[in-house]
């Protein structure tokens, strides 16, 4: 029987039992480099190393919880999308995933461009150094404002999300004396193998113009009419962490054919499709994803073969990773604080995190893996669950784990794939302090992204 959940969620139609897990793993000491960053390794004396530096000397110079980043890991799978499609693609990173104005400099620098949702994430993009035609801007409800200041800087592509979105943008590009690029974005009816909330193609959501009852095909009437808008292409995103590429066929045929729709309709064969990202990445060792160039060849054979069966020439394609890119790259480390055997249940272990610097297991009911990393351990396996500091039941980490049962406070744990969302989508709940997220590279670390304070808390509260 397969998994209990996917690891974005569960799945539709295949839910196990609560409390069903999997068997401990042979070695609790290993670490799967299919869940943990290239540079992950354990030294001499035991202890998880990153880039060469010990964990246990990471937290005493960082603190804990903090997030580690593996640049090198990073750079190295930013180069493995772009070389996969050879130039024939244009690859935006998503930057919801995670974004610092470090994070944008290595993405100029490895020939990716981005892809932005808000105007904090616009102004970081630019603050970071990438220029602004390499720049896409996404969003269910733009305000005006954003959308002037994409306008204004010069962003490549804005992505029309409604009727009343094309409105607005056509009017500030008027007044602003642009004519600026565009694509509509399109719900094709695919249900994608996802958590329902974030499974973003059906018709029954937020994002997009339906296909159904020729809703697009009326987009981009109104659009091609516009003399302030060139209508680059159409955009199809059909959710996240999905390993099955059946979806994205079926996508890209009813794209195409609504391509073939506007050019029998308009003479126009638009130049662009973008089919989105949300390609999966390993949470566990159960987890099976797709490497770069087996994407970009799939998603180009389906696009060419659905293009020569209606007799167009084959568009620009693009793609949007975020999180195949970034959550690899990124392990979250924690100090062990208590712990609490309920006999014939598990132990629950309590970290110096939480839901405040993870939320997606109490979101999404996520997994992942985690591990001793502060030394190696001969003790047999103990069922546990990873759980935070804070004033919920539903604060949980990782929710059925096999560690150590020597393990003890002080321990660090260290909870891999979670440079995607885990930061970004951080919070100050309890008025928790967000973890810095450090940066390692060829034995040496750094801050990219500062530890909070309590005076930056108070600074907010005017009292």
């Amino acid at each position: 029987m397969s998994r209990s959940a996917h690891p974005a969620g569960p799945r539709h139609a295949d839910v196990l039992p609560e409390g069903h897990y999997t068997a401990p793993p042979a070695d609790l000491n290993a670490l799967d480099p299919r869940v943990w960053s290239r540079t992950v390794t354990r030294d001499d004396d035991g202890v998880a190393t990153l880039g060469g530096i010990p964990v246990t000397r990471l937290a005493e110079e960082f603190g804990t919880p903090a997030y580690f980043l593996d640049e090198d890991d990073f750079r190295a799978r930013c180069r493995a999308w772009h070389d996969a499609f050879g130039g024939e693609a244009d690859v935006f990173y998503a930057g919801k995933a995670f974004l610092s104005r470090a994070v944008v400099r290595w993405l100029y620098e490895e020939g990716l461009n981005l892809d932005v949702c808000s105007a904090g994430e616009l102004s970081t993009a630019l603050a970071g150094g990438m220029p602004a035609e390499r720049i896409a801007l996404h969003g269910n409800n733009k305000t005006s404002d954003e959308i002037e200041r994409a306008i204004t800087a010069g962003v490549g592509r804005i992505v029309l999300d409604s009727f009343q979105e094309i409105v607005r943008v056509a009017h500030i590009a008027e007044r602003l004396g642009r004519r600026q690029r565009v694509q509509i974005r399109v719900t094709v009816g695919v249900e994608a193998h996802t958590h329902e909330f974030i499974a973003t193609a059906h018709e029954d959501q937020k994002f997009g113009i339906a296909l159904a009852d020729g809703q697009a095909a009326e987009a981009v009437r109104r659009v091609l009419k516009l003399d302030s808008l060139e209508l680059a292409g159409i955009h199809s995103h059909i959710g996240s962490q999905i390993f099955d590429m059946a979806g994205f066929e079926v996508s890209a045929r009813r794209v195409v054919q609504l391509l073939a729709e506007v050019r029998d309709e308009h003479g126009v064969e638009l130049p662009e499709i973008d089919l989105g990202g949300g390609l999966g990445i390993a949470y566990t060792s159960e987890d099976d994803p797709r490497e770069p160039h087996e994407i970009a060849k799939s998603l180009s054979d389906i696009v060419t073969r659905e293009c020569a069966a209606a007799g167009l020439a084959v568009p620009r394609i693009s793609v949007e990773p975020g999180r195949a890119i970034v959550g690899p790259t990124t392990f979250t480390l924690y100090e062990v604080g208590t712990l609490k055997e309920l006999p014939g249940l598990r132990t629950y272990v309590s970290v110096d995190g939480g839901m405040s610097d993870n939320i997606r297991t109490a979101l999404y009911d996520a997994e992942y893996s985690v591990a001793l990393a502060s030394r190696v351990s001969t003790a047999g396996p103990m069922l546990s669950r990873v759980v935070g500091k804070h004033c919920e039941s539903g604060d949980i980490v990782v929710k059925d784990a096999f560690l150590p049962a020597d393990l003890a406070p002080g321990d660090l744990l260290a909870v891999p794939a979670t440079g995607a969302y885990c930061r970004s989508m951080a919070s100050n709940y309890n008025h928790a302090l967000r973890p810095p997220v450090v940066a390692v590279k060829d034995g040496k670390a750094r801050v990219i992204m500062r530890r909070e304070t309590e005076e930056d808390l108070l600074r907010l509260d005017l009292g």
